[in-house]
């Protein structure tokens, strides 16, 4: 079974930034695509960014790849997030998750980490 487990979560000012970081367990997700998603308070969880299963970076929306970064090692199966210029409408907790290896749904979630904002 998969477990992924998220770190890096905290309070920071805002125009502060932040590294996420996600390690897989389990099984070798080298093949999988991996990504990060958040949820606001009141809001429906978004995709933020990942790595597709041929190994594409991908942002959501494409502006912010300005703010955010995303970076791993597909063969350690670890993906990290890093966020820039934090807003206070970054407040979430963030979400790593893994597709499988046969298409792009993500199956396999991480517990979350809190992000707060502050203005």
């Amino acid at each position: 079974q998969v477990q992924l487990v998220e770190s890096g979560g905290g309070l920071v000012q805002a125009g502060g930034s932040l590294r996420l970081s996600c390690a897989a367990s389990g099984r070798t997700l080298s093949t999988n695509g991996m990504g990060w998603f958040r949820q606001a308070p009141g809001k429906e969880r978004e995709f933020v960014a990942g790595f597709t299963r041929s190994g594409e970076s991908t942002y959501f929306p494409d502006s912010e790849k300005s703010r955010f970064t995303i970076s791993g090692n597909r063969a350690r199966s670890t993906i990290n997030l890093q966020i820039n210029s934090l807003k206070p409408e970054d407040t979430a907790v963030y979400y790593c998750a893994a597709t499988s290896r046969f298409s792009d749904e993500y199956v396999y979630w991480g517990q979350g980490t809190q992000v707060t904002v502050s203005s």
